[in-house]
């Protein structure tokens, strides 16, 4: 046998032996929930109640409570005191997100003064910048026109953004059922919250710009900016097709997803084509974040908080860890849980946050 035939066949039989390992592996289960280190990488903690943050010790967790500019959200300055308040206590389990205004985008001195604030935050422990879906549905400019991402008068504060070595996590649009009638959804929760929001309704605004648009223009926005670490909130609004979300992985290499209040859509997929699914989590292991959105509001009770967040991430844990199936109310269906192995769990829990986040 030829030295190049020995290192072959060597090679040929350790990767027999990690895949015989590997299928020996039995992962995770649902006890090792708790003991398993994990990264909450989308959450909102808009009050220094401790509720939240006690929650998710208890449960293993570490966070990243993103600020947004949002209406039914307290004011950003608001949300940067609460973040500041438990980051400074505890900057080893709690990490945040920053947001800027839209307000004064069309006037003199914007990127100036959004920078400046930027500075502020990061100073202060912010981590990454989120951008929200009021820009592409909602902000205009002084000719009345839709402003969106891929605006090149944004382009001084990404330089800056990607010139501080942080993460921009941005919510493009909505999920693809907020163009489709309600009959026509695939879960009961997106149909809930347009039922509740049609304001946000885009079936109900045809005038408003068409879901491809919207995704094309993010997708304009991540190419223009090879150079920037970039996140899909929400699956990057691909949830409803792990297909299109790896064209999307594929094309754009500085791009990672996150599964924030998108798993039942994936649910969806997986009781339909499980192998497809799982598949998908397995090829992109190293670009795909958990997250939940779970949002502890003033006004909120504290004790429901906490078991609610518990239950919900338990449930998550279930599906991506196990392979034990639950039903899902919101697609009407039993899911059989993905069962991913150890590693890939570790990392869509763990180290793919802390990569992009704290690296």
């Amino acid at each position: 046998m030829t030295h190049r035939r020995l290192f072959l066949s060597l090679i040929a039989s350790v990767s027999l032996i990690a895949m015989g390992a590997c299928a020996a592996d039995p992962g995770y289960t649902v006890a090792d929930f708790a003991k398993v280190k994990k990264f909450d990488s989308h959450v909102h903690v808009n009050v220094t109640d401790p509720a939240f943050v006690d929650q998710a010790k208890a449960d293993g967790f570490e966070l990243l409570s993103i600020n947004v500019d949002y209406p039914e959200f307290p004011a950003l300055a608001d949300q940067a005191a609460v973040a500041h308040h438990f980051h400074d206590a505890d900057p080893s389990h709690f990490h945040y997100a920053t947001a800027f205004t839209m307000k004064g985008f069309t006037a003199p001195g914007w990127a100036e003064r959004t920078n400046a604030w930027l500075d502020s935050e990061f100073k202060q422990g912010a981590v990454a910048v989120k951008i929200w879906k009021n820009v592409g549905l909602i902000e205009r400019d002084t000719d009345g026109k839709l402003i969106f991402i891929d605006d090149p008068r944004f382009d001084p504060v990404v330089a800056h953004i990607i010139a501080a070595g942080k993460v921009i996590i941005n919510h493009q649009g909505e999920p693809k059922n907020c163009w489709l009638p309600m009959d026509e959804m695939s879960t009961d929760n997106d149909r809930e919250y347009f039922s509740h929001h049609p304001e946000y309704y885009m079936y109900l605004h045809p005038e408003m710009p068409s879901y491809e648009a919207l995704m094309a223009t993010r997708d304009r926005f991540v190419a223009n900016h090879p150079d920037l670490k970039f996140v899909g909130a929400h699956f990057a609004s691909l949830e409803w097709s792990v297909d299109e979300a790896a064209k999307f992985l594929d094309a754009y290499p500085n791009a990672n997803i996150e599964l924030a209040a998108r798993i039942t859509q994936v649910q969806s997929q997986s009781v339909k084509d499980y192998d497809k699914v799982r598949n998908f989590f397995i090829t992109y292991q190293d670009r795909i974040m958990y997250g939940t959105d779970l949002t502890l509001n003033p006004g909120d009770d504290p004790a429901e908080f906490k078991a609610e967040a518990h239950t919900y991430w338990l449930s998550d844990w279930t599906y991506l860890a196990t392979g034990e199936t639950r039903h899902v109310d919101d697609i009407h269906a039993d899911a059989k849980g993905l069962a991913l192995p150890k590693e890939v769990i570790d990392k869509i829990y763990y180290n793919n946050a802390k990569r992009e986040y704290l690296n």
